[in-house]
């Protein structure tokens, strides 16, 4: 099984060709992370996430975590002192505001060291990016007090996070759910209920966990605006900022899950004992708003997961088939077995691999230079511009490359052969530990319902086109360099697919029994374009030989087919309207 290293090099160039570094770190708070810094960054924590973090990774697929009698939860050997290492070394630090004793560095660059650490221990990576999530909520929503007593902790990794969304009859109905939360005299809350799929509920690494909860509160109106957050510590804290007594909430048990074997993914009861103690996050009823300021960046980190993962299996792959001999290939020594790597068909896989894995890395990080750009843009105009991009972006970000990292994991499988199927090698555990990702944080379905109900008819369908049209530029500039012309002419072709769908969306397809069917399908054929325009726009900056090369054969391969698609939104919507009560039905 390979070593895995770290694409520092592939990381940089996105960074530079496609995220537009330079841009975001000319706005105002970013003067330190310039290009020179963030590489001698990205080197360091590579190393880190390469010696601490990814020797630990096969043998947490095979031991786990384990629940205790009492509660507790005992993650894999070499696991709490790889976060002790983690911690001491301040790389949770990274993105977080310099006020709250964080480094202050833009959410693009945080998000480039999530790629490396998520791809070197995809379950070890899922503690820190919760922490990040309930960082962000209270940094958007906690009082100053909140903020005062558990921001820098959690900051440091000292202590971590969690989001408490789910419980066994509401999943992705967030607004069936039926936890309480009911007031105490001294301004706190007393919460009951049971919340499932809890990553890192409990767990040996912190000496503090800061869950946040959604619960309803006494008269609240039912669904989703009857929802309250609410923050509730494993211990509570002493005035003195030392910890105190043991709060009303433990782990009942771990689920047995395909994957993510390390990752205690817990079911939590709370107040069992006459109620956990919180305090309420923002204001009552408002839980919904407050839970998405964790939820957007996590759906982004969702989306990177599926890059990670992807990464993963395409190094373990590419070193498997260049030892690997079967067969010879043509225009070998009669008589010698040639590696596998020089067949054309497990060429094609790996060649579909690694341009995958760069269209969806370019995009989740102009996702996130765009995240930078709608909170720190001089001016107001160009942060709503950055905003309503961000908007856009993040449901392709999060679903297509769940979705792509899902099939690319397996298509590292299929370049094993059997012995990918095999446990021993490894190459299976990439493809169970990304099957989660489509699922989590709003699963991919409910990104496309998002898409088209939401962000498509953004200032009446305005967003959309200027982002059409900022590819179709690309694509001309494109169409004069003889090295990228035939992937300009695909470009062209599959934007003249994605207007005709999308006026359809805005037109005749207003009407949601006509509109949703068809969501998936125009999610995609919007963000295999945006990946295809994003490797063109980095081969045109880089004028290197490679990129053009991944550009031509993500055109030839995957774009192409995007016109074909059309059908599946224009058509399909209606026939399903007109016949899904009689086709459906059951037997």
């Amino acid at each position: 099984m390979t070593t895995y290293r770290s694409p520092v090099d592939e990381i940089r160039h996105t960074l530079r060709h496609v995220a537009d570094l330079e841009s975001v770190s000319a706005l105002a708070g970013f003067e330190h992370s310039d290009q020179a810094t963030v590489d001698g960054l990205l080197e360091e924590a590579g190393r880190f996430f390469d010696e601490v973090f990814a020797p630990l990774n096969r043998d947490g697929d095979l031991v786990g975590s384990v629940r205790n009698d009492d509660g507790s939860v005992t993650t894999p050997p070499g696991f709490v002192d790889a976060y002790r290492r983690y911690v001491e070394a301040g790389w949770s630090t990274v993105g977080a505001p310099v006020e709250h004793g964080g480094g202050g560095f833009p959410w693009l660059v945080n998000l480039a060291l999530q790629d490396m650490m998520t791809a070197a221990n995809f379950s070890f990576s899922l503690c820190p990016i919760l922490t990040q999530g309930a960082i962000d909520a209270l940094l958007h929503f906690g009082t100053e007090q909140q903020k005062e007593t558990y921001l820098r902790k959690m900051v440091t990794g000292e202590w971590t996070g969690t989001m408490n969304l789910t419980e066994p009859e509401a999943g992705s109905d967030v607004g069936a759910l039926t936890a309480k939360a009911v007031p105490a005299d001294d301004g706190s809350w007393r919460i009951s209920g049971q919340k499932i799929y809890i990553s890192w509920g409990e767990h040996d690494l912190a000496e503090n966990i800061i869950h946040l909860v959604l619960a309803r509160t006494p008269d609240s109106p039912p669904g989703t605006k009857g929802i309250s957050l609410f923050l509730v510590p494993k211990y509570l804290v002493n005035d003195d900022g030392s910890l105190g007594e043991r709060n009303d909430v433990h782990s009942v048990s771990l689920e047995h899950k395909m994957g993510l074997k390390a990752s205690p993914t817990c079911v939590m009861a709370y107040g069992d004992q006459g109620g956990a103690v919180g305090w309420l996050v923002g204001e009552e009823r408002a839980g919904m708003r407050a839970m998405f300021a964790m939820m957007n960046n996590a759906r982004l980190s969702v989306g990177l997961e599926g890059v990670s993962l992807a990464e993963r299996a395409y190094q373990q792959a590419l070193a498997f088939a260049q030892e690997r001999r079967q067969g010879r290939a043509a225009g070998a020594e009669p008589g010698e077995s040639s590696p596998i790597v020089d067949h054309p068909d497990v060429q094609r896989m790996l060649l579909e691999m690694r341009s995958g894995i760069a269209a969806m890395r370019g995009l989740c990080y102009r996702n996130a230079a765009a995240i930078d750009h709608a909170r720190f843009a001089a001016t107001e105009e160009e942060r709503t511009a950055a905003d309503q991009m961000a908007a856009l972006l993040t449901p392709l970000s999060k679903s297509w490359s769940t979705d792509l990292g899902c099939e690319l994991t397996s298509l590292g499988i299929q370049i094993h052969g059997g012995m990918g199927y095999i446990e021993e090698t490894g190459a299976a555990q990439h493809f169970r530990d990304a099957r989660i990702t489509p699922i989590y944080e709003g699963t991919n379905g409910i990104q496309a319902i998002d898409l088209v109900g939401r962000k498509v008819p953004m200032e009446g369908g305005a967003v959309i086109r200027r982002h059409l049209a900022a590819m179709r530029a690309t694509a001309t500039r494109a169409a004069d360099d003889p090295a990228l012309s035939g992937a300009a002419a695909h470009l062209h072709g599959a934007l003249d697919a994605l207007a005709v769908t999308t006026d359809w969306l805005l037109e005749d397809g207003a009407d949601p029994a006509r509109r949703l069917p068809g969501a998936s399908n125009y999610l995609e054929m919007l963000a295999v374009t945006t990946g295809a325009e994003i490797l063109l726009a980095a081969a045109l900056s880089d004028g290197g030989e490679d990129p053009a090369i991944l550009a031509r054969f993500f055109a030839a391969n995957r774009l192409a087919r995007v016109p074909g698609m059309a059908a599946g939104v224009t058509e399909i919507g209606p026939e399903l309207a007109a016949g899904r009560s009689r086709l459906l039905a059951a037997p």
